[in-house]
């Protein structure tokens, strides 16, 4: 009786030492981001809206009209600014950006970030190392992002010179992948 009590124990020591993988009532292997979990059964939006970390992202996909988009099959590879990261942007920037006249300009910004197809870090880094140290890779948007590894850590760098540092890596989505990061990418 004491070893069946034992297992048990056990297992919730070793979730609470791993807060960023634990295991769904369905045998999941979820992430937790912004202080939930985030589960690869549902879709992008459906675990966006739950990260108190992602707020801002997340009005700003409602404000754009993409939230039917990327609820669709896809698979997406989304490059998650954190609320921090919309706060690094010059004053007035985010309310600006969510004003219904300059949608195509959300809308812009909001598809840099995502590249089509569901890419893993492990991918990306073996790109970057076919690719001398670089991959390029073209997003929804229609312009490119380059990848780089440096100080073990993956790095992307936007069309003005603006680099983000991937935080939490594969996220996995039903219809495909987040990585979070720490900057805003501007086209």
């Amino acid at each position: 009786m004491k070893r069946i009590m034992f297992i048990p124990v056990l297992a919730a020591a070793v979730l609470a030492i791993t807060p960023q993988a634990t295991f769904a009532k369905k045998g999941e292997k979820t992430v937790m981001v912004g202080g939930a979990a985030m589960y690869p059964s549902k879709n992008i939006v459906e675990n966006a809206v739950n990260s108190k970390d992602h707020t801002t992202l997340v009005a700003a996909v409602k404000a754009a009209g993409l939230v039917e988009t990327l609820q669709s099959a896809g698979p997406f590879t989304v490059f998650a600014p954190t609320n921090e990261a919309f706060n690094m942007l010059p004053a007035g920037a985010v309310d600006n950006l969510l004003k219904p006249e300059n949608k195509g300009t959300l809308t812009s910004v909001l598809t840099y970030h995502v590249v089509a197809g569901r890419w893993s870090a492990e991918q990306i880094m073996d790109a970057v190392k076919k690719g001398n140290g670089m991959y390029k890779a073209k997003t929804v948007q229609g312009e490119e992002l380059t990848f780089m590894w440096k100080d073990k850590s993956l790095w992307i760098k936007d069309a003005k010179g603006g680099v983000a540092k991937v935080t939490i890596k594969d996220v996995n989505q039903s219809n495909g992948v987040i990585h979070v990061i720490d900057h805003v990418l501007m086209p």
